[in-house]
């Protein structure tokens, strides 16, 4: 055994203990910074745009691609980034990714043209878009199977604090100062400096190691910093398949997982931007879309929602939190798209259960794919998910804003309550109960 793994007190020792759940800790705080990030980096935009518009003369054609350069870099940038950390290591993707985020998020202070400031963004966005398809991997390597939902959810729980932080801050400096936009985009510099060197000296996934063929120091890593016997054990029934390949998404074996995985990430995210845009004007009619009431109280809903699917994920299991929310935003979506003459206070109840329960089941988008794909093709499985997952946001930002301009919300809302029909469907066959398992059992062969 390596004279790493001989440094370490015997694995019964209470400082073992200690130095695992620190080293736990560690990890998941800087994934859950990494997450928070990408929130903050993909709302702080919308609070300036305004002010953006007006000094770069942006015509209609700038704007919108200024607004959806993030979403066409995590488009790029989550399968490229889960190809290259399933070939070359998760640690060192992990650590280009955060240098991405410090070295975008400075050149925001220096942008003066409009092509400047679309590079520069999908510049973030590809950054984003490795996040993912990184972060969630190296989480699910690590964690105990008891609390991998957890550990693995809150990451998501960051993802809308973050948003709603960019939201607030934005509000306040466009609002009470004269802050430069520059300067205000810019601010995701520091906490992304913070995180790089907070991710320096992380260890390699034991996972990847085991699954490249570097047996000796993959058990070395598990011993020193795995929490559960169990999981290290675990490690063992890993099969040994170095060169996985993007056709493996679709072979005999995991094409369900592709098919749940990519699909279900989808329906969820669509619905979610066809109701945010038709819900704009039900808010006005409460005075909840003006200003910082609006937006903070929409993102704190799907935040609540996020955070509820965390603490019960361990107890009640993947199916619970997945299957039956979908059946009820269903429902919820076809009230709002059947009944034209519903009262006011009908619509905005429906929008906020909806909200609710649709960030509640989009927290599993983040679980599954790091449990069902096998180590080989578990970065390139998440991010074709995610890619996938930016199509259907990106017709959601796009496409329904026009269905309601040209034929009317209740269409639109149908349109919604179809795509999340067929989620549902897909879950209600596919979604897989994974609570409480090892990963080389989650990710076997895609079995309920």
């Amino acid at each position: 055994m390596s004279s790493v793994t001989s440094a370490i007190p015997t694995a019964d020792s209470p400082a073992v203990v200690a130095f695992k759940r620190r080293f736990l800790a560690r990890l998941t705080a800087v994934l859950v910074g990494g997450m928070f990030l990408d929130g903050y980096i993909l709302g702080i935009i919308g609070t300036v745009i305004g002010k953006i518009t007006t000094e770069l003369n942006f015509n209609p054609l700038w704007e919108g691609l200024t607004v959806a350069s993030s979403l066409l870099g995590i488009l790029l940038g989550s399968p490229v980034g889960g190809w290259l950390g399933d070939k070359f290591g998760r640690k060192p993707l992990f650590m280009v990714d955060m240098g991405i985020f410090v070295v975008g998020s400075a050149l925001q202070f220096i942008v003066h043209e409009p092509w400047h400031l679309f590079l520069v963004r999908l510049l973030m966005g590809v950054a984003v878009g490795v996040e993912y398809s990184v972060g969630w991997p190296l989480m699910s390597e690590f964690a105990p199977a008891r609390m991998r939902g957890r550990l693995m959810g809150l990451t998501l729980v960051a993802f809308y604090v973050g948003f709603m932080v960019a939201f607030i801050i934005g509000y306040a400096l466009t609002t009470t100062t004269s802050v430069d936009w520059r300067i205000i985009l810019g601010s995701s510099t520091l906490p992304a400096l913070i995180l790089f060197f907070a991710r320096l000296g992380l260890p390699e996934s034991p996972r990847w190691l085991w699954n490249k063929g570097r047996h000796d120091e993959a058990r070395a890593i598990a011993h020193k910093y795995m929490e559960s016997g169990n999981d290290a054990s675990d490690l063992e029934q890993e099969q040994h398949r170095s060169h996985g390949s993007f056709k493996m998404l679709f072979s005999r074996r995991y094409w369900r997982s592709t098919l749940f995985c990519s699909m279900f990430w989808l329906c969820a995210v669509t619905p979610y931007f066809a109701i945010a845009t038709f819900a704009q004007g039900v808010l006005e009619g409460y005075g909840l879309s003006q200003g910082l009431a609006g937006g903070v109280g929409l993102s704190a809903v799907a935040t609540a929602g996020v955070i509820l699917t965390v603490i019960l994920i361990d107890r009640l299991g993947r199916r619970a939190l997945t299957v039956p929310p979908q059946w009820l935003c269903f429902v919820l979506l076809l009230i709002i798209g059947l009944w034209a003459g519903a009262p006011s206070w009908v619509v905005l109840t429906c929008f906020l259960m909806f909200s609710f329960f649709n960030a509640g089941y989009n927290t599993l988008t983040g679980i599954y794919p790091g449990e069902v794909f096998p180590t080989e093709i578990r970065g390139i499985g998440t991010g074709f998910a995610t890619a996938v997952s930016r199509v259907g946001a990106g017709a959601g930002t796009f496409l329904l804003p026009w269905s309601v301009a040209n034929y009317g919300p209740q269409f639109t809302m149908l349109i919604a309550a179809g795509l999340t029909l067929l989620g549902a469907v897909l879950s209600q066959w596919l979604a897989p109960e994974t609570k409480g398992k090892n990963l080389s059992e989650t990710a076997a062969g895609f079995t309920h």
